[in-house]
């Protein structure tokens, strides 16, 4: 067999299948020379998916008509300087896109470099003609027709033009994300789909601001809502942004981006990053919604990994992730008991007005706590603790024997200074319905709480801050528990029960099938142990060997608070009820559970005016 050279076009079309995979890597490329061109405007144009027209227009530095001749020669660039691949500063680098896409498509390019003429130069599957004067005010205009008709093969496996529409598009609104101070426009056939004004100079003082507006055009207003400022520094190392709430979620990760130094990437180590600062606000199949802005020298990120350019490799990834993670916790921690706003809107667009009631009169609230009146404190269930706030102590109505009044329609008289928790972020307890969710009342509208879903936040927050200070407090029980259960399950509890014994639960084996509750944390109270020893069965079985049950602390912390929360179906006074209110102010994260779904709904009073008609 014999060696021979390839041709010029043949060598072109095999680097098109690497940088230019479908029409969305075109935009890609595209854009991104207009970035880096210094534009403030860009439009792009997409026919047929992008597989009739792709039409890119900007009003950058342009290019002379010897720029012009070198740009569609592969590896011919202005991006490096001296040959240097350790410091780039640009978007682009390799000198591959342009002649990468007029080898597989009919390319045509002018551009007008300021106070220069105007040129343009045609090209078909690779072979060029002559550069010929033309017409343009300024800046660069792309235009790319049959895309792929030079490669038929690639062309059969585009997607249908919706979807390879719509990549293109996520491209669009990837970059504009990056850069506020560009205005960007995507016409789909003759719709304008996408359009945002430039906003901001770019300048450090509303960096914030304009971003944020971007991100809104972008996510929606509802993200602005939602979205809690991230700021951080750590050595060389920059991190900004903003990340959504954890009741604001999403069923995919498709909503979640990042970016290096402007340049959007996909990188398992930042993802990685995201899932685990947020592991204890979410469920493994939710995902938050954020955009995350890396900055760092240019000697600690590696861009030159793939033809693509969406891969990076840094330097120091263990100081990235760990940067990432300790920011977006402290954004969370200081969200407190925020809750995202959509929470809201969901239970008023769910609400029905009272035309569906056409018999029958008002029945009330089921399991209506009644006002108290005593002197005797109540016992709270287990995991309350009352905060060490001496307007709390002198205001919480107390309860006497046998002092119970009955339920009325009339206000409820709180006992004299409940009414001054209505100041309280939570409202003041009216009552409770269903003797699963708590009513209360606030300065300007109304709170309805899941009682199981507040009561598991607060004591998984309690046993993760017991464990990590002085370790958990044991419980000795009076009759031990003995629970049935598969052999394989009891061998699997059995070989970790040194470590469940740090976290408070002490086993033995009790036969073949079972094994006997010894003790339990106390932070748990009167739980289901039965329902705790199996839930931990299945989560140990499913246990890597090589990870001990501290590494999994999160998830075994998880199902010990879901056990030791205040059930669903319990019913509460109203000194519980405030006590609950009052704690879930006290502790972070407490507006959502450890599965991510809201603790509770506000509504404001003009909301519920509205639900009626008054407003």
């Amino acid at each position: 067999m014999t060696i021979k050279r390839l041709s010029e076009e043949t060598i072109n079309r095999i680097a098109a299948g690497e940088v230019i995979e479908r029409p969305a890597s075109v935009v890609k490329e595209l854009v991104e020379n207009a970035i880096d061109a210094g534009s403030t405007r860009i439009e792009v144009t997409l026919k047929g998916g992008g597989r009739d027209l792709i039409l890119v227009v900007d009003d950058g530095c342009g290019m002379s008509a010897d720029d012009l001749a070198l740009a569609v020669e592969r590896h011919a660039t202005s991006k490096l300087s001296e040959d240097d691949l350790e410091n780039i500063s640009t978007l682009g680098f390799r000198g591959e896109a342009l002649p990468s896409i007029a080898a597989v498509s009919r390319f045509e390019i002018t551009s007008r470099a300021k106070d220069g003429e105007a040129h343009k130069i045609s090209f078909a599957g690779g072979k060029g003609g002559d550069i010929v004067p033309a017409s343009i005010t300024s800046g660069t205009r792309v235009d790319i027709r049959d895309l792929f008709f030079a490669t038929p093969a690639r062309l059969k496996f585009l997607k249908t033009e919706r979807t390879e529409t719509s990549a293109a598009l996520d491209v669009v609104k990837r970059l504009s994300m990056a850069h506020p101070e560009i205005a960007f426009q995507f016409t789909n056939g003759e719709r304008i789909v996408f359009q945002t004004a430039a906003h901001g100079t770019g300048l450090i003082s509303d960096m914030f601001e304009s971003r944020l507006t971007r991100l809104g055009a972008v996510l929606g207003r509802e993200f602005m809502e939602n979205a809690l400022p991230i700021d951080a520094e750590r050595e060389h190392f920059h991190l900004t942004g903003f990340a959504g709430l954890p009741t604001f979620s999403r069923g995919n990760a498709q909503q979640q981006y990042l970016f290096v130094n402007g340049r959007p990437v996909k990188d398992k180590l930042l993802s990685g990053a995201v899932r685990g600062a947020y592991m204890d606000y979410l469920a493994r199949d939710r995902h938050p919604v954020l955009a995350l802005f890396l900055e760092m020298p240019m000697e600690y990120v590696d861009v030159n990994v793939h033809p693509a350019k969406a891969e990076v490799r840094f330097q120091n990834a263990g100081h990235v992730r760990g940067l990432i993670v300790s920011a977006l916790r402290h954004a969370l921690h200081e969200a407190g008991h925020r809750a995202s706003t959509t929470v809201a809107e969901a239970a008023l667009s769910s609400m029905q007005t009272g035309g569906a009631m056409q018999t029958g009169g008002f029945s009330g609230m089921s399991g209506f706590t009644p006002p108290l009146h005593g002197r005797e404190r109540p016992t709270l269930p287990s995991g309350f603790a009352t905060p060490q706030n001496p307007a709390f102590a002198a205001q919480m109505p107390l309860q006497g024997a046998g002092d119970v009044a009955q339920p009325t329609a009339r206000e409820m008289d709180d006992g004299g200074g409940a009414n001054d928790f209505e100041n309280y972020p939570l409202g003041a307890a009216r009552g409770q319905l269903h003797h699963t969710y708590i009513i209360s009342q606030t300065a300007d509208g109304i709170i309805i709480v899941d009682q199981h879903a507040a009561h598991e936040r607060l004591v998984y927050e309690k046993m993760k801050t017991a464990l990590a200070s002085q370790g958990a407090e044991r419980q000795t029980l009076l009759i031990p528990e003995v629970v049935e259960l598969d052999e394989n399950d009891v061998q699997n509890l059995l070989s970790r029960k040194d470590e469940m014994a740090e976290l408070g639960l002490v086993i033995e084996e009790f036969g073949p099938d079972a094994v006997v509750v010894r003790e339990q944390p106390a932070l748990l109270g009167e739980t289901d142990i039965k329902g705790l020893i199996k839930d931990l069965a299945d989560e140990i079985s499913s246990l890597d060997e090589a990870l001990s049950l501290k590494e999994k602390l999160d998830d075994v912390c998880g199902t010990m608070a879901c056990h030791g929360s205040v059930r669903a179906g319990r019913a509460l006074t109203t000194f519980e009820m405030n006590a609950l209110l009052r704690e879930m102010e006290a502790t972070p994260h407490s507006g959502q559970c450890n599965h991510g779904r809201p603790t509770y709904v506000e509504l404001k009073l003009k909301d519920i005016e509205r639900l009626f008609g008054r407003r």
